[in-house]
């Protein structure tokens, strides 16, 4: 093995939602590390598990960014990127179809548009990167406005969604209630050369009470009534589809992704799907990076039992494990018992809101205050030089402090 990162610290998290990015969050540890150890190798590889935040990952690892305008979730022109390398894409529904597209969305207060919201941009994207000779599309989905099936996406891109009268349907999950024929004699003739992959950490199904409109329209701003209006709307897509194309993916786990998008990316593109964080870490070089490491440090802002249905830390805890590598998180918070944390293969986690009671300060602190944690961190795991040939060297032992010390109890 090449001795070129044995006795490096890999920092790979994935954002704090609403306070940092992943890129953030990998410089306020590299920040806190380097005041207790500025002798330590360090490797800074932001993740995302394919929703907010994916292209920025994908850039921060060598990944060109490019920039078009195309059309945002309720019909006006937003510009968003997408991320580049050789022929490989990486697109994310958010940038184009996103909650944070919505008039006051990059504010955290959206105005929420759940029966008209399109994905549409995302389509534009996916022809964008086309045109510019990708042939392999990263589809990141996640943090959608949107539950249209995929529909908006898939018109974008040349299939038609007709009424009775043969009339093309209005954007949006509610309008599919009307949906009468799919026609696909259309669709672009240069996606036949194009391999799609959804990356996703959701396994939802497109339809029922875990289906696409059920357990995730409520958070688009979708009342009762609403959500069964999307329902009915997704019930009539799936329906249309099997009937007109023989297509049967709405059960298929991750039919359900960003409104429905992972059943039209399944169903019109004939993508594939992996779970998001796993397929992230393979195309960012991850298990080159953490051969030979010591540690290995990730995070989310909420480590929680969401975090255990495949977000990216627990991917990433899992990942460095196959290379016996430890792994600590940090979090803004967390939930987990440290049961959860070591079946999660986390040797520990550090959380600000244990050492700042304030959620305000928490939020608006959360860099100098991520850079006490990473402090400790690194005069916990990180006292001494590693030996040669060790990649675990620099572990509390069984009488040396550990994460329990500053998180009052169980790590």
């Amino acid at each position: 093995m090449s001795n070129a990162h044995r006795g490096q610290v890999v920092i790979a998290p994935d954002k704090f939602k609403g306070s940092l990015t992943a890129v953030q969050v990998a410089e306020h540890v590299a920040a806190g590390l380097r005041r207790v150890r500025p002798d330590l190798p360090l490797v800074a590889l932001p993740v995302a598990d394919g929703g907010d935040g994916t292209v920025d990952a994908a850039v921060a690892c060598g990944f060109a960014r490019l920039r078009t305008s195309v059309t945002g979730p309720i019909g006006e022109p937003v510009t968003a990127s997408y991320a580049v390398r050789d022929a490989t894409a990486v697109i994310e529904l958010a940038e184009a179809s996103g909650l944070r597209r919505l008039p006051g969305g990059e504010s955290g207060k959206p105005e929420f548009a759940p029966l008209i919201a399109s994905s549409r941009g995302t389509g534009e994207l996916i022809d964008a990167a086309v045109r510019g000779g990708a042939t392999r599309i990263v589809l990141g989905l996640g943090g959608s406005a949107c539950t249209d099936g995929g529909a908006g996406m898939a018109e974008a891109l040349g299939v038609r969604f007709l009424d009775s009268s043969g009339a093309p349907l209005p954007p949006g999950g509610a309008a599919l209630r009307s949906l009468a024929s799919i026609d696909t004699r259309g669709l672009d003739e240069r996606l036949d050369g194009v391999t799609f992959i959804v990356a996703s950490d959701v396994d939802n199904p497109l339809l029922g009470p875990e289906g696409a409109a059920a357990i995730f329209g409520p958070q688009k701003g979708a009342s009762p009534s609403q959500v069964r209006t999307l329902e009915n709307g997704l019930a009539r897509l799936e329906n249309i589809a099997r009937r007109d194309l023989g297509a049967f993916a709405a059960k298929r786990p991750g039919a359900g992704a960003a409104g429905g998008v992972g059943f039209g990316a399944m169903t019109f593109l004939d993508a594939s799907v992996r779970p998001g964080i796993a397929f992230l870490l393979d195309l960012l070089g991850f298990a080159e990076q953490v051969a030979g490491a010591r540690l290995v440090i990730t995070g989310e802002g909420s480590l929680d039992r969401q975090s255990l249905r495949g977000k990216a830390p627990i991917g990433v805890a899992r990942a460095a494990a196959r290379a016996t590598v430890p792994t600590v998180a940090v979090a803004g918070r967390r939930t987990l018992t440290g049961e959860q944390l070591r079946k999660a293969r986390l040797q520990s986690a550090y959380a600000i809101a244990d050492i700042e009671s304030d959620p305000e300060r928490c939020m608006t602190e959360a860099g100098p205050l991520l850079e006490r944690l990473a402090e400790e961190i690194g005069r916990t795991w990180l006292k001494e030089p590693a030996p040669a040939g060790s990649a675990s060297a620099g572990s509390p032992s069984a009488g040396s402090p550990s994460a329990s010390t500053l998180m009052g109890g169980a790590a």
